[in-house]
């Protein structure tokens, strides 16, 4: 989604090849403004307040008994709650939470995972920014506990699903052929 908005803000300042026909879809929308936005604001939440944020969106997604571990000395853990499965069944999920403006590189997931190790079945690495490709093969490698990877896109729609700190409302579309037959 960042790369789309970038584009369209390159694209929105390119001379248009025909001047008889204007280019609107070369304007960043309001969706792609309100994302960039919401990654802004919660960048510049304070290190707990994003943890808190995090807790909030864990629990709409289903994760409970969440506990803020973060601070000073929590050992590259931020939180820990549990996901139950069934009546008998259930998950002790580990997070961490890191607002990045760029990359979250392999040796982060690493450092998580050997965080994690003996405290739950479940990894979870939520962030404002983006996973690299390496850092999402780590997360995924054979024969280690898995870690889920919330990047800064994946993080926005989530907000937008349970509508999170944003209200939904009604935009309308141009119908471009609905004009051309008054040429």
């Amino acid at each position: 989604m960042f790369k789309k908005v970038q584009e369209s803000v390159k694209k929105a300042a390119e001379p248009s090849p025909k001047k008889s026909e204007p280019k609107f879809e070369s304007i960043p929308t309001e969706d792609e403004e309100h994302t960039v936005n919401l990654i802004h604001l919660i960048q510049s939440l304070s290190a707990s307040g994003f943890e808190k944020l995090c807790k909030r969106l864990l629990t709409e997604i289903g994760i409970n008994e969440i506990i803020i571990t973060g601070g000073a000395g929590d050992q590259g853990i931020d939180g820990k709650g549990v996901v139950k499965l069934n009546d008998v069944v259930s998950l002790n999920i580990i997070f961490q939470c890191k607002r990045y403006k760029e990359t979250v590189s392999p040796h982060h997931v690493r450092d998580f995972r050997g965080a994690m190790q003996g405290r739950g079945e479940k990894g979870l690495i939520i962030t404002t920014g983006r996973f690299t490709k390496e850092a999402k093969s780590e997360a995924t490698r054979d024969g280690v506990t898995p870690i889920e990877l919330i990047d800064g896109n994946r993080l926005v729609e989530l907000f937008e699903k349970y509508h999170l700190g944003l209200k939904p409302v009604t935009v309308f579309e141009i119908d471009q052929d609905f004009f051309k037959s008054f040429n």
